[in-house]
């Protein structure tokens, strides 16, 4: 930079111009601050200013008093002695001063003691409440030092813990935990685990009280359940519960409902007993769960199994079971086997169930003065046994049901070749001439609902004996003539042709090549004529089903020209093998429909009712039904779920593979549609025989009137009576 200046030489005189230049400053210069020469030093009196704010602030927390200092204040004093690694000499001071505080309430808690134990709770658990609520506020002072030194240094406890540990030892009157740390201990922060041999009188006075207290409820009375509560969870929390309470309470329980199983079993029937039990399991159950820890849960329920119900149930078999059975007490005999089940005694109820099947039947088979009613008995008290086993012993019903059977075999083999007579001269009477479809007038309608009801049996595998289906029409044949039966023999003819297809197309070679693995197919070859009428139902068959379809109708039609086949699909059913996160892989036994439905989930997680008629074209009504077969039945076939949940399937309803389903069994029935009758059915069966029956008197009308050619309607009704089998009106 330059600058100009004027100098002046004498007064008033010329001045000489000059140029003079400035230089900048060097750039290499920096500011630099320096450090004290010293370091500043804490005031002599800083930890103990602090300390007395502190102090005198957890004395007022312990005496309920407000504080002095307002907490932000109390914090930053805390904090302050953290930064300066006086955390260490804070902590030991905390120590103390809580110790102190702990001592002086249980000392305080001691001098109120009473004789009486339940009265003595409330004072306990007004110490314990001040007690925590103390400790709580004491931490959120120190709440500094509980998160940057006590959570960071190995083997110190957080303000909570160590307030646990301090009350506790003072309550059992041991010595807290030593080690190192700052002399807190080496347990973990999640609770205390200190053992002393002798647990003080506080607490040895607090598990009677408690143990009075249960026992006041048990017997009727009321107790305050709430407070209870808050001492069980009090003796958690400071590592007696498990030891020093749930040991004795155990014990005590044992005790009570030993004696009182004693008295139960001498005053009460075998219903009445059971009836206790029943209640009384469920009453500790709801005792545990409201104010008892939950491990003690299963621990007690299997206390009061083992002394109430194991010790006394083989009595009430020996004593009160007949009498249950014969009055068919089915709810009592649900409760004695669901308490059987609890105590592992199942065998010994079916070993009592067996003898007395074996006596009941015994007693029947060797009365030979009433032979003449020997199979009616029978077949009665097999009725009985069995609605027994399904009602009542549903829960094992597989075990049951083998017992009876062995049981009927054994009484009714007991008399050599007689029963086996008097069951055939029984079942020869049954079928013997003069049956009630001889007396009836409507067989038209008879035939339709047999024939309809048949075609079921037969497609569906239903018949439980097809030797007792061919008996049947027999004897129809014999009572109503073969033209009635007719078409009944058509439809065991076109069962077993089908069968005959159904091996020739197993043992094609190229259909072999065609099919699938693992999968098998089999198809009834009806004749229209012979079987009822269906109504045709639209489905949109899965991939795989429609290849299945197609196959066979082309192996069919290739055998058969000029045949023409119609598939009914409402008849079908289907074995699908699926696979549930719970249970693993089962197979269900389906309708059509309800496979059709199943598979469409191979694909979508979830689908809507419209996207399902959508994907299947199954009819509204039909789908509805289908849907709530599969969603909405028993627990264990509800292999769908619904949202909304309910009975009923609305438009807006959504379906998903229940993955909550978990079923014992490897092949589940889901309770087919296909079998259940619906009021419509009923009414088109029943509108096609009026049918029927219009055409027959139209035909006798037509023959009357060609012999006689000319009649007055009075005379032609006369004749055409003797004419007709039924009347249309």
């Amino acid at each position: 930079m330059e600058e100009w200046a004027q100098r002046a030489e004498g007064s008033g005189g010329v001045g000489n111009l000059a140029r003079k230049v400035v230089k900048p400053a060097s750039a290499g210069r920096k500011l630099t601050i320096k450090p004290f020469k010293e370091k500043p030093k804490l005031p002599a009196d800083f930890e103990a200013k602090a300390w007395d704010a502190l102090s005198g602030a957890i004395d007022a927390i312990h005496a309920k008093r407000a504080v002095a200092a307002s907490f932000e204040e109390l914090y930053r004093r805390v904090e302050d002695a953290c930064s300066h690694k006086l955390a260490d000499s804070l902590y030991q001071k905390l120590r103390a001063a809580m110790k102190a505080r702990a001592i002086a309430q249980l000392k305080a808690l001691r001098s109120r003691s009473c004789p009486d134990p339940i009265a003595f709770l409330s004072r306990v658990d007004e110490c314990w409440s001040d007690h925590c609520a103390s400790t709580l506020t004491t931490r959120s002072i120190f709440l500094y030092l509980d998160r940057a030194y006590c959570a960071k240094t190995p083997g110190v406890k957080g303000v909570w813990d160590l307030g646990l540990m301090l009350f506790r030892a003072s309550l059992v009157g041991g010595d807290e935990e030593g080690g190192g740390g700052g002399g807190v201990g080496n347990a973990s922060n999640s609770g205390v685990t200190v053992v002393e041999e002798d647990v003080g009188e506080i607490v040895r006075k607090t598990t009677r009280g408690l143990l009075a207290s249960i026992q006041r409820e048990r017997d009727g009375e009321a107790v305050d359940r709430a407070r209870i509560k808050r001492l069980t969870a009090a003796l958690v929390n400071l590592g007696l519960y498990a030891d020093h309470f749930e040991r004795a309470f155990l014990d005590h329980s044992a005790a009570y409902y030993r004696a009182e199983g004693t008295r139960a079993a001498q005053s009460s029937d075998a219903a009445g007993f059971l009836t206790h039990c029943e209640a009384r399991l469920a009453e500790e159950e709801d005792r545990a769960s409201t104010y008892l820890d939950a491990s003690t849960r299963r621990t007690l329920t299997r206390c009061v199994e083992q002394n109430l119900v194991e010790t006394h149930v083989i009595g009430v078999l020996d004593k009160g079971f007949d009498a249950l059975c014969a009055e068919n007490r089915i709810e009592d005999l649900r409760r004695l086997h669901a308490l059987c089940a609890r105590v592992d005694k199942v065998d010994k109820l079916r070993d009592a169930f067996a003898a007395r099947a074996k006596r009941v039947g015994a007693a029947i088979v060797q009365d030979e003065e009433n032979d003449k009613d020997m199979v009616q008995n029978l077949l009665d008290v097999k009725e009985s046994l069995e609605r027994i086993v399904s009602d009542a012993f549903g829960g094992s019903l597989e075990l049951f049901s083998n017992a009876l059977k062995e049981a009927f075999e054994s009484f009714v083999n007991s008399r050599r070749n007689r029963p086996a007579e008097l069951i055939a001269k029984y079942v020869d009477g049954k079928l013997r001439a003069g049956s009630k479809s001889g007396h009836i007038q409507g067989k038209d309608v008879f035939e339709a609902f047999y024939k309809k009801d048949l075609a079921k049996r037969l497609l569906l595998s239903k018949s439980a004996s097809v030797d007792a289906e061919k008996s049947m029409i027999s004897r129809l044949k014999a009572e109503c003539g073969s033209q009635f039966t007719t078409k009944l023999e058509g439809m065991f003819k076109d069962v077993e042709t089908s069968r005959d297809i159904m091996r020739g197309f197993a043992a094609d070679e190229k259909i072999a090549k065609e099919l699938p693995e693992n999968v098998d197919v089999f198809v009834h070859v009806l004749t229209a004529g012979y079987w009822p009428t269906y109504a045709p139902c639209e489905v949109k068959l899965p991939r795989e089903l429609d290849h299945l379809q197609r196959v066979f109708s082309e192996y069919y039609l290739s055998k058969h020209g000029g045949r023409r086949l119609v598939w009914q699909n409402a008849l079908g059913h289907v074995l699908l093998r699926a696979e549930f996160p719970k249970c693993g892989v089962k197979e269900l036994a389906v309708s059509l429909f309800q496979a059709v439905v199943l598979m469409l989930f191979n694909d979508a997680e979830t689908m809507s009712f419209e996207e399902l008629k959508d994907a299947t074209g199954i009819e509204d009504k039909e789908l509805r039904r289908t849907l709530q077969s599969l969603a909405c039945g028993k627990a264990n076939q509800r292999v769908l779920s619904k949202t909304p949940k309910g009975k009923d399937v609305d438009d807006g309803d959504v379906f998903a593979v229940n993955d909550d389903f978990n079923e014992r069994l490897t092949r589940i029935k889901v309770n087919s549609i296909q079998m259940k009758e619906t009021k419509e059915d009923n009414d088109a069966t029943n509108e096609r025989v009026f049918q029927d029956r219009q055409y027959q008197i139209d035909a006798a009308i037509v023959r009357v009137m060609k012999t006689r050619k000319t009649l007055s309607h009075q005379a032609r009704s006369g004749y055409t009576g003797p004419h007709t089998t039924a009347s249309a009106w």
